[in-house]
């Protein structure tokens, strides 16, 4: 088969009217020829580092929408099923990607838990990591969230990354703001790559040190705009990744958005594209082409680098999106799950009034982060959300075990009624509720336990619920279905006052302890600064009000 375009060629770095001959699923040749069709030829791309999970699709499904833009590869750490089913989660995203032809590389999840300050439905110890090495599926050690694990030499930390240096695998790194001897005593220990790098100094500072960047620009979390001049300093060592993408966000672009952006602000082309294909295949080892002859034919063919838009993508030498559809099915999707606690009562999130003053989260829109503030409590026997001060009660249930929830307030949402509710809740994925009355986040609570997962809203104005079937995180629906329902879901949200441009995922991540400052775990409020959880009325000696 012959195919003909202006080939863009990163090795050469050049751009030229040629051929290319594929046979036997490889590239058999490429000839430079006087003309050619308008439209160009260049090597498949790649998303170094991404939870499929939060897509809320199976891989299967995710390669279906992915190849709709070019992506041939995914580097991907199946932390959140891990967290929720252990190493049988694992297995069965291993499993299901079986059934597409996108280069789906899965790395073993090295923080299940992610901390022991929340309860978990799994734990994957050192012994575990060293098997699953040791079988050969998973590829790498998937990011070392845990750095003080690492700088501290907490025993179990350790096993697991010399488990990993002994199977000769990537290690991938998680240190937002680590610095100094810290940081060099985090990459010694064989951690080569970090996607968490918010400043420009900070990346050069770890690039210095040895490692590999991931520039990340995904619906969470954005820092391509801060660290693209990295492609100008070293782009032999940077990557680009989405960490986590939401439905509506896949369905419009992958990573053919992020270099069509990074081309329009003027960063050299095969620096772009070498960073979102070749710096990927060769870090994490994946049988990928880069259109060279004799490499698999792992193309796409777009109509220009400052668009991408995508007119084919081709892995292995077959054509897998026709510029219409994906080419391939996404097979059955057999559904697992561990969903154990029972319905709510409203009495279980009832809060008696100690006096004084009590702890807030404070979210802000876009981000991971939160702040903390105190407020009164009030003179009122109950604690009860006041929406006309945007302060809503909190709830977080454990959904591995039958155990009385946990309760606070927080500023941001902005509801003036309702409640919305989600088992998405980084990184145990427990429930997590916030709303302006405790009927209705009773209500949003259940109908996600009714459906053994979902995101959820009630209100006065009736009840929507989208159902996550999969480990309580993910659907078997295709993407363009699930984007659809998530918007709508998003909507009805917005209609109920709330004024954040993603509220579900910021909920989401209104459990994720591991990045401060003050977040809600299932146990209670707690500092993500001091590590530790504190008590959601601030001490009161002189309280007139008894606690429970």
């Amino acid at each position: 088969m012959k195919i003909a375009g202006k080939i863009i060629d990163v090795h050469q770095r050049r751009i030229y009217p040629g051929i290319v001959t594929i046979s036997g699923g490889r590239i058999d040749s490429i000839v430079e020829a006087e003309e050619s069709p308008d439209h160009y030829i260049m090597p498949g791309l790649a998303d170094a580092h991404v939870h499929i999970e939060s897509s809320m699709l199976v891989p299967s499904h995710f390669a279906v929408a992915a190849v709709r833009h070019g992506t041939v590869a995914v580097v991907t750490d199946p932390h959140e099923i891990a967290n929720v089913l252990g190493r049988d989660g694992v297995k069965f995203m291993l499993d299901n990607a079986e059934n597409v032809p996108v280069k789906m590389i899965f790395g073993a999840p090295s923080c299940v838990p992610a901390t022991s300050s929340e309860s978990a439905g799994a734990r994957i110890g050192s012994a575990d990591i060293a098997e699953m090495l040791k079988e050969g599926r998973v590829k790498f050690l998937a990011e070392m969230m845990n750095f003080p694990g690492v700088i501290y030499n907490e025993s179990e930390v350790h096993l697991k990354l010399e488990a990993a240096r002994d199977a000769g695998v990537p290690i991938d790194g998680h240190a937002p703001g680590l610095t100094g001897e810290e940081l060099k005593k985090y990459i010694e220990a064989g951690i080569s790559t970090d996607h968490e790098c918010t400043s420009l100094e900070e990346a050069l500072e770890k690039i210095s040190g040895g490692m590999k960047i991931l520039i990340r620009e995904g619906s969470a979390a954005r820092n391509l705009d801060v660290l693209a001049p990295l492609l100008s300093y070293y782009p032999e060592k940077v990557m680009i990744c989405t960490d986590d993408l939401h439905p509506e966000t896949l369905l419009r672009g992958h990573i053919n958005k992020l270099v069509s952006r990074l081309v329009s602000m003027g960063y050299n082309l095969f620096d772009v594209v070498r960073a979102a294909s070749l710096n990927t295949f060769e870090h994490y080892r994946i049988s990928a082409g880069t259109l060279r002859q004799g490499d698999p034919a792992d193309f796409i063919i777009v109509d220009d680098p400052a668009t991408m838009n995508v007119m084919q993508t081709w892995i292995d030498g077959k054509c897998v999106y026709d510029g219409n559809k994906a080419l391939f099915s996404p097979g059955e999707v057999i559904k697992i799950n561990k969903f154990k606690c029972t319905r709510l009562l409203p009495d279980e999130i009832r809060v008696i009034n100690e006096g004084g003053k009590i702890n807030l989260i404070v979210a802000r829109n876009g981000e991971l982060t939160t702040d903390s503030d105190v407020i009164e409590a009030g003179e009122e026997e109950f604690v009860v959300s006041r929406p006309g001060e945007d302060v809503l009660k909190i709830v977080v249930k454990e959904r591995y075990n039958d155990k009385p929830p946990a309760v606070g307030f927080i500023r941001g949402f902005g509801m003036k009624r309702g409640a919305m509710a989600s088992s998405v809740a980084h990184d145990s994925h427990n429930i997590i509720a916030v709303g302006a009355s405790d009927r209705d986040i009773v209500n949003a609570i259940n109908l996600i336990v009714d459906a053994g997962g979902g995101m959820a809203v009630a209100s006065d104005d009736g009840e929507e619920i989208l159902k996550l079937p999969v480990a309580g995180i993910m659907s078997d629906l295709p993407v363009t279905a699930m984007a659809s329902r998530y918007e709508k879901l998003s909507a009805t949200v917005r209609d109920l006052g709330c004024r954040l441009d993603a509220p579900f995922m910021t909920l989401s991540f209104m459990a994720l302890l591991v990045i401060p400052k003050l977040k809600m775990s299932d146990r209670g409020l707690f500092d993500g600064l001091a590590f530790k959880h504190i008590p959601l009325f601030v001490p009161n000696p002189y309280s007139k009000y008894k606690t429970l």
